[in-house]
């Protein structure tokens, strides 16, 4: 079993910057990919961006790029997100997901085996 707590939402305008945090406990040596995804009220759970636990390989959705970073700490078992730029459109809550698998696509919320309880981002304009 892995753990994930996230942390880091809250309310800014747009414009702004977020950081989110996800620590993770447990089983994390069988980790091979962790990943942002956000929910909006209506709207499908999306990818946002996924890293390679060991390596740093990332992946960002279109919406994400240039604008949010993933980075991931080893040493602390931690996987952050750098969101700027921030648009009332990025508004969702936003949930940390391990994948343990290495042959399965990583925009799927499907292809992930743990979930974080998740964090409220809401941006103004």
């Amino acid at each position: 079993q892995v753990q994930l707590i996230e942390s880091g939402g809250g309310l800014v305008q747009a414009g702004g910057s977020l950081r989110l945090s996800c620590a993770a406990s447990g089983r994390t040596f069988s980790v091979y990919a962790m990943g942002w995804f956000r929910q909006a009220p209506g709207k499908e759970r999306e990818f946002v961006a996924a890293i390679r636990w060991s390596g740093g390989t990332t992946l960002y959705a279109d919406s994400a790029k240039g604008r949010f970073t993933i980075s991931r700490d080893t040493a602390k078992n931690t996987v952050l997100l750098q969101m700027n730029s921030l648009n009332p459109e990025d508004t969702a809550v936003y949930y940390c997901a391990a994948k343990i698998r290495y042959d399965t696509t990583w925009f799927d919320p499907g292809n992930y085996d743990y979930w974080g309880q998740g964090t409220q981002v809401t941006v103004s304009s």
